[in-house]
């Protein structure tokens, strides 16, 4: 069990209709690691600068996640972002983006890193990601996330990078944005269509799909009465369905298929407080509780059909 994730550590100031927190750990990185670390050994591949202080690192160091390939610039800053949402949680407002020392980023891998089973290259250059799985050629599964802005300015590298991955894991939004293509089936089949062996796509407070060349998967997001902080619960998801992936022997799409469920219910408790904090103290009891609760949600009898004279 070994999972390699490439991508940032940050600091993060939100805003919310419900509260605000002006410093706090972030990046996709952060939120990815430590969900993923309940499930499975994980090494992380970053950077930071000089204020990134003892208490972040022990964030790390209670869950058990390697980093090594952390690199520190002592005397540099670390990636922040400042960000709003209004009652529509589902979009955040940028306020504010200092790259600080992620503007240099080159990802560093150890020989260890390079042995990593399962590896997620999150949401960075798309050159610096293909860099990344070209370290691993012997990794059984790779999967990556990307935004909108890469999907503007770089999308030919992000193609070729694409190719060359298992799977993808990315918002609706971005699916249509990368296809042009606004009925979601059909831009999901193009998205296979150029190599990639699964497509899961976030829909936010609507839950999310698995699409393969196969077939379609899709399940609601856990209802909760109380959102906090929307911040990070894509990477948190995909730290769970990665995790949970890298912990079974067979990565078949019946494996993805729970692996779906575990990522949800990992995002519904990111949701629930600002930035890490609440997973931070998750248990197993917790998560195996809520993936009982999901699998009762979604369950129906199967029952039938009698056509009915009239």
């Amino acid at each position: 069990m070994s999972l390699l994730v490439v991508g940032s550590v940050a600091f993060d100031a939100v805003e919310t209709p419900f509260g605000k927190c002006e410093k706090m750990l972030g990046g996709s990185t952060s939120h990815f690691s430590i969900a993923a670390s309940f499930y499975t050994d994980v090494r992380i591949v970053g950077v930071v600068g000089g204020d990134f202080s003892e208490a972040e690192q022990k964030v790390f160091d209670s869950h058990k996640i390697d980093t090594t390939d952390l690199e520190r610039i002592p005397d540099g800053k670390t990636f922040f972002w400042r960000g709003r949402y209004d009652y529509d949680l589902n979009v955040a407002h940028t306020l504010d983006t200092q790259l600080n020392v992620f503007a240099d980023f080159k990802p560093k891998l150890s020989d260890e890193s390079k042995k990593a089973r399962l590896v997620f290259l999150g949401n960075i250059q798309p050159d610096l990601q293909r860099e990344v799985r070209e370290q691993v050629p012997d990794a059984e599964l790779v999967a990556l996330d990307t935004m909108n802005l890469w999907i503007e300015i770089a999308r030919e590298s992000l193609l070729r990078t694409i190719k060359a991955v298992d799977v993808v894991i990315i918002n609706d939004a971005e699916v249509r944005q990368l296809t042009s293509i606004p009925n979601l089936i059909k831009a999901a089949r193009t998205v296979l269509s150029w190599g990639p062996k699964a497509l899961i796509v976030k829909r936010g407070e609507y839950g999310a799909a698995l699409f393969t060349p196969e077939n379609y998967f899709a399940i609601p997001a856990y209802p909760l009465e109380s959102v906090f902080d929307p911040t990070g619960a894509g990477d948190t998801f995909a730290g769970g369905f990665m995790g949970y992936l890298s912990s079974q022997e067979a990565l078949n799409e019946a494996a993805m298929r729970r692996a779906m469920i575990f990522g949800s219910v990992m995002a519904s408790f990111n949701v629930e407080e600002f930035g890490t904090a609440r997973v931070r103290r998750l248990t197993h009891e917790e998560i195996n509780t809520r993936f009982r609760a999901f699998k009762q949600m979604t369950h129906f009898e199967e029952i039938p059909f009698i056509r009915v004279a009239t």
